[in-house]
């Protein structure tokens, strides 16, 4: 079995101590993290290292964004695409050597505030940012390779009605308009992608994964969204045995603003 976790961290090394606690609570076998927030000399080396994390693919810049993918299980870096084509760091991909599976660490952007791309750049971005990638995936040829192919990551996007707390009150909100979650089934089209949460966690069950830091009490209103996703080529997610989220980590000291989700796979 192979046990995979993405978190968007919102700075890894201000969160080391809740990242060395859900290692070692959960001890997947590969964490992806999003928004780490630090240059690649700058990354917890180490640290994670004596957690039992020796390996690691980091993709970052200084301050802002930054992905990486850290594992007890030997990999090989493969790509880092520049799908926003400006130079952010927002994507590494990873071979997990001896399972013939890829790991792609996607970190989208957020898209501002307007859902209109004529008077918000940043939303224009983050349409042609899944438009790049949508390009990529429909490139992929069997299944990814030898296993398949996993994308995980802070897409930014909760796509059905059960993925936000208000579905209505949301529908002109950047993250749940019907532009982007069009354009974000394109993408999922392209590839024919299992979404592994709704696998595991049918709609229309609650299933948030990010809560605002302007509320005081996130449990309280439980304004959730779910914009964190695992997706899988399709021969990769016949192989995944459980799929299931940590919402208790949004109490726990400093938290990510985000929750980890992780998928067991049997290989």
């Amino acid at each position: 079995m192979i046990s995979v976790a993405t978190w968007n961290i919102n700075s890894v090394r201000l969160r080391l101590p809740i990242v060395e606690r859900f290692l070692a609570e959960e001890a997947p076998d590969v964490l992806c993290l999003q928004e780490i927030k630090c240059q690649e000399h700058q990354f917890p080396y180490e640290a994670l290292a004596a957690a039992g994390y020796e390996h690691a693919a980091v993709h970052g810049q200084k301050g802002y964004h930054g992905v990486a993918t850290i594992s007890r299980l030997p990999l090989k870096e493969y790509s880092r695409h520049d799908w926003q084509a400006n130079g952010e760091a927002r994507h590494v991909g990873v071979e997990l050597e001896g399972s013939g599976m890829r790991v792609d660490n996607v970190y989208v952007p957020a898209g501002g505030d307007e859902p209109d791309r004529d008077i918000n750049p940043k939303f224009g971005q983050k349409l042609d940012f899944l438009s790049r990638m949508t390009d990529w995936a429909g490139d992929i040829e069997g299944g990814g390779h030898k296993t398949g192919t996993l994308i995980v990551g802070d897409f930014n996007i909760a796509p059905l009605p059960s993925d936000v707390w208000g579905h209505k009150q949301l529908l002109k909100v950047v993250s749940h308009t019907p532009l982007e979650v069009d354009t974000l089934g394109r993408f999922q089209a392209a590839h024919d992608w299992v979404d592994l949460g709704r696998e595991f966690i049918k709609d229309p069950d609650r299933y948030y994964s990010w809560w605002s830091y302007r509320s005081k009490d996130w449990t309280a209103n439980d304004r959730g969204r779910r914009l964190d996703h695992m997706w899988a080529s399709p021969a990769l997610a016949a192989k995944a045995s459980g799929h299931r989220l940590r919402e208790d980590i949004r109490s726990w000291e400093k938290p990510s603003d985000h929750i980890p989700l992780i998928t067991e796979f049997d290989l």
